[in-house]
């Protein structure tokens, strides 16, 4: 069942456009001359309870003014959003009861008091039950180690620390969903991945909806059941990341280990191209819609005796920088027509 529902959403930004020449900036005064940025387009999309949703894009891409949007910060320009049944930046309060908000460069904590009093703080912000207060603290101290540092001001924290504070300051008062905005950006390997495993547990074990905006592709693989990419304003694409892989990736690397030391000297194998050779080991790299692992490894096996091989995948990072690199490319193949009708 969907927990949120997007229709049509779109938002635009006005831009003065400033005069130029002799008293400009007196002139600018009185201006009203301005330039409409668009920087959600229509899209449309629903998430259902319980699901861990990556939503991806490079910067300006439009993430996060959709996130805004979600979570009441901004009004939308048209269109419709409603989540957990109720309309984000009409009724704020109840909206705000219903979810949690961790944006990678701000904090909710209070800078110079320990992290601890900023839990209190919000549990008397949000009217949390003593019960379910005192649940929640046991659960985030084991999950995220937060009796290390609570004691600590928030000033004092590192990066990752507070991250992990702010992870459990979101999810005090037992919202339905969780709003990510690159919840691991800058922190050390240790604590991404016990960021990552706390995420995952959260919504595993307590069904908590969870969209996640990240550059770290990493993020993406290891949390996301499904992906949504956005550019330009628009949804590119919006599905399971095999599927991102099959459509968009169809470039693999053939790892085989040969019995005897290999000789690329006339090698003529169709489709494929060797990118790599360590001794025995060599890797060949082929288009899977041209032609099968197998029979690469065939026409291979009639001249080579193979004592072990491996397929590997394309990476979700390489799939999505060419996805990136493709709408790019668009833009400015658009911008030059609009050049030319001028």
């Amino acid at each position: 069942m969907p927990i949120i529902k997007v229709s049509q959403l779109r938002k635009e930004f006005k831009r003065l456009i400033p005069k130029k020449g002799p008293f400009a900036s007196i002139r600018n005064l009185w201006n009203t001359e301005y330039s409409v940025h668009t920087a959600v387009n229509n899209i449309s999309f629903q998430v259902d309870k319980g699901e861990l949703v990556g939503y991806i894009g490079p910067n300006g891409a439009g993430k996060s003014t959709s996130i805004k949007m979600l979570t009441g910060i901004l009004v939308p320009t048209a269109g419709e959003v409603r989540v957990a049944g109720l309309v984000p930046h009409a009724q704020r309060k109840e909206h705000a009861q219903n979810i949690g908000v961790v944006f990678g460069q701000k904090t909710q904590l209070w800078w110079d008091i320990p992290a601890i009093e900023s839990f209190r703080v919000l549990k008397t912000m949000y009217r949390i039950p003593n019960e379910t207060y005192k649940r929640n603290l046991d659960l985030f101290r084991e999950l995220l180690d937060l009796h290390e540092f609570e004691n600590t001001p928030v000033r004092q924290l590192s990066l990752g620390q507070r991250m992990r504070a702010d992870l459990a300051a979101a999810l005090l008062h037992d919202p339905e969903i969780l709003f990510l905005d690159e919840p691991t950006i800058g922190v050390d390997v240790l604590a991404k991945e016990k960021l990552r495993t706390f995420i995952r547990e959260i919504n595993r074990e307590r069904k908590v909806t969870v969209l996640l905006t990240t550059h770290d592709m990493t993020d993406i693989e290891k949390l996301c059941q499904r992906v949504m990419i956005i550019d330009d304003g628009q949804i590119l694409y919006d599905g399971s990341i095999d599927k991102l892989k099959n459509s968009f990736g169809s470039q693999r690397t053939l790892v085989i280990e040969l019995e005897d030391e290999f000789d690329p000297v006339g090698l003529d194998l169709p489709y494929a191209s060797l990118v790599r050779q360590e001794g025995s080991r060599i890797w060949l790299s082929f288009d899977k819609e041209q032609i099968s692992a197998s029979q690469l490894m065939l026409e291979l096996a009639r001249t080579h005796r193979i004592r072990d091989l491996t397929v590997e995948e394309p990476e979700i990072e390489s799939v999505v920088r060419q996805i990136y690199e493709a709408g790019l490319e668009r833009k400015k193949e658009a911008q030059h027509a609009a050049l030319l009708d001028v």
